[in-house]
């Protein structure tokens, strides 16, 4: 675990996000207080269009009208 101050990492910022990328730790602190952990982000995950095709139904009753007593529950007034 490699610790620096806010202005070691500002004059080496490139440095150390070189080394956060190659998995070191870095810390930065605060005088003798750390207070920040400079890591990678890992990369977006891809989607995946239809991954729950067929793992989930809906009853047909879902596309019944609803109660009015629902119905008046939703408008705005």
């Amino acid at each position: 675990m490699a610790q620096f101050t806010v202005h070691d990492a500002k004059t080496n910022l490139s440095k150390l996000i070189s080394s956060a990328l190659e998995g070191e730790e870095v810390i930065i602190a605060r005088g003798n207080l750390p207070v920040v952990r400079l890591s990678p982000l890992r990369p977006p995950s891809l989607r995946q269009f239809g991954v729950l095709r067929g793992k989930i139904t809906l009853d047909p009753s879902f596309f019944d009208p609803l109660p009015l007593d629902e119905l008046n529950g939703w408008s705005i007034e």
